[in-house]
């Protein structure tokens, strides 16, 4: 390649399809090689080879010409600043602790498989592949964490511990049965497989089984007790290179700390405004409560999923022409219900680059499988539109005009949550939460998202608890005080609480991403409009904001601000 061709855009994009070649995930993701039936390398060799890439991608950036164009610039200032962060997290050894109940290195050996397209014969015989290539990707997981013990460098038992769990949701373990060609996820998933590729498919499934129970085994004879006595805080300086990761941002953490505390109040009494609406002089928790038991309800997995598609379908209707323009694979989006052993919240999975796969929601099973809505309406808002899925699918759709990378791989957490908690409050600006019921949910949503700027920040750092909080004032933050918190001012229910706390300590700075891109989001739009005046289009600006690929948040405000 002449070195005048060279640009940010060209080395990105050859950084992307290196990231691809190695790593299957990323290339399931992206819906490319839909034969390959690898496993992702979780091995320290593994990773070693991802961190090697990064360092080859920044060098060939740094040789390339200074460029004059302002979408290049920004290509190249996103991928400097992702792959620095990325490399400042692996040199420190973060890959050799990585054990956490969300988002954890582990859970891609399974999630993998919902990205892989399941129709024909061949379809399947990748699905087998792969299945038959799980054991040796846990085994190399396995040797990162055991080289993890050797160094020190371990996750907090609770954290283990969780994964434990979750591990015997996969083989249907934590149903009593034990591991086998019946029981579990992968069994499961494998039923539908066609007639001819069944016998394989059943056996793969099983080995599959067999070897997540005895990874599991490991981890609670091995891993665990290795792991006894090391702390769930992080610690400021961990805490500052993972919100660095998280966020895209240098960020005064004190700053945030105090500004989610004006936030807490603020938000509080709108919540008793609205409580009062529903249940006059019950007080706010006796009335989410009440909600949670007497509130609208959708009974069964599969009528909660059509609830949901039918809200998102409505909100596409509603808001394209006039605040969005939506057409073609923007409007495609499917509710799903989460296998077990995923994380406890619903989540949202994006379209491949060819939108073969579209966007997908997910809600979590409930047990007793009755689905209150008051809250699951501003949820969806934003999982579904105009949250996550307009986001992710409109960057898509503008990938041929940007880098591929910008679109996908270089994504910052904070962007994108910060995006779909503006998606929320957007919705009600436009009045959606009419009935006080939902507006409250909607309120208890944004209450949730500040609470995590107080508590994830507070319980790493070790910060004391304001004198004028109203809240144990000058104590100082644990697990068992931010779990308290919430249960004295969120209506999440109790499971829901201690799978938040779980997953605010095995995973720093990722949660403080909604409140604080959301902050930048709205702060941007502000400034657009007092530069525009009367001549502000927010649909104009809406399409132009989400066109612009990824962004982390030192650069997000100015950028949303000059368009």
């Amino acid at each position: 390649m002449a070195n005048e061709s060279v640009t940010p855009r060209t080395i990105a994009d050859r950084h992307l399809d290196q990231v691809a070649a190695h790593d299957p995930m990323t290339s399931a993701w992206l819906g490319l090689n839909p034969g390959d039936d690898r496993q992702p390398d979780l091995s320290p060799d593994g990773f070693e080879a991802h961190a090697e890439l990064a360092r080859r991608s920044l060098a060939a950036l740094d040789a390339a010409p200074v460029p004059g164009d302002p979408a290049e610039q920004a290509c190249a200032r996103l991928l400097r600043e992702r792959l620095t962060a990325e490399l400042a997290m692996h040199e420190t050894g973060e890959n050799y602790r990585q054990l956490r109940t969300v988002g954890a290195h582990v859970e891609q050996v399974r999630s993998i498989f919902t990205l892989m397209p399941t129709t024909t014969d061949e379809d399947w015989a990748a699905v087998a592949g792969r299945l038959r290539n799980l054991p040796g990707a846990l085994d190399g997981y396995r040797s990162t964490l055991t080289e993890g013990i050797s160094r020190g460098l371990l996750a907090a038992p609770r954290q283990a511990a969780g994964v434990i769990g979750q591990l015997a949701d996969w083989t249907g373990e934590s149903a009593g049965q034990g591991a086998g060609r019946d029981a579990g996820w992968f069994a499961g998933f494998v039923a539908d497989g066609t007639e001819r590729m069944r016998p394989e498919l059943d056996a793969a499934a099983l080995r599959a089984t067999r070897a997540v129970s005895e990874f599991r085994e490991w981890l609670r004879d091995t891993y665990l007790p290795a792991a006894a006595g090391t702390p769930d805080a992080v610690g400021r300086e961990r805490y500052l290179r993972a919100a660095r990761h998280n966020t895209g941002a240098e960020l005064d953490l004190d700053e945030a700390y105090n500004w989610a505390w004006d936030e807490f109040h603020r938000t509080l009494a709108e919540m008793r405004v609205e409580a009062e609406r529903i249940l006059p002089g019950a007080g706010l928790l006796e009335t989410m409560h009440h909600l949670e038991e007497h509130g609208h309800a959708v009974k069964g997995e599969e009528a909660a999923r059509d609830w949901l598609q039918q809200l998102m379908d409505e909100a596409i209707s509603t808001l394209d022409g006039s605040h969005f323009d939506l057409s073609g694979p923007l409007r495609k989006v499917e509710s799903r219900i989460a296998p077990a052993g995923s994380a406890s919240g619903p989540y949202y999975q994006g379209p491949s680059l060819d939108f073969s796969r579209p966007g997908r929601t997910f809600l979590p099973a409930l047990e007793q499988g009755t689905y209150p809505t008051w809250q699951l309406v501003s949820i969806w808002y934003h999982e579904g539109v105009p949250g996550h899925h307009l986001q992710f699918a409109q960057w898509v759709t503008v990938a041929d005009r940007l880098s591929r990378y910008q679109v996908t791989e270089g994504m910052v957490s904070a962007n994108i949550e910060g995006w779909a908690l503006y998606a929320e409050r957007f919705m009600d600006d436009l009045g959606c939460f009419s009935e006080p019921a939902r507006r409250l949910g909607f309120l208890d949503g944004q209450m949730l998202r500040t609470i995590r700027v107080i508590v994830d920040i507070g319980m790493h750092l070790g910060l004391a608890v304001p004198a004028d909080s109203g809240f144990h004032p000058g104590e100082r933050w644990t697990g068992a005080l931010a779990a308290e918190f919430m249960a004295t001012y969120n209506g999440s229910p109790a499971a829901r609480r201690d799978a938040e706390i779980d997953r605010y300590l095995g995973w720093p700075g990722q949660a403080i991403g909604y409140k604080l891109g959301e902050r930048a989001w709205l702060q941007g739009r502000a400034e657009a409009k007092r530069r525009h005046g009367a001549a502000f289009d927010l649909k104009a600006w809406h399409m132009k904001a989400l066109s612009q690929g990824s962004l982390g948040l030192d650069d997000l405000v100015g950028s949303l601000a000059a368009l």
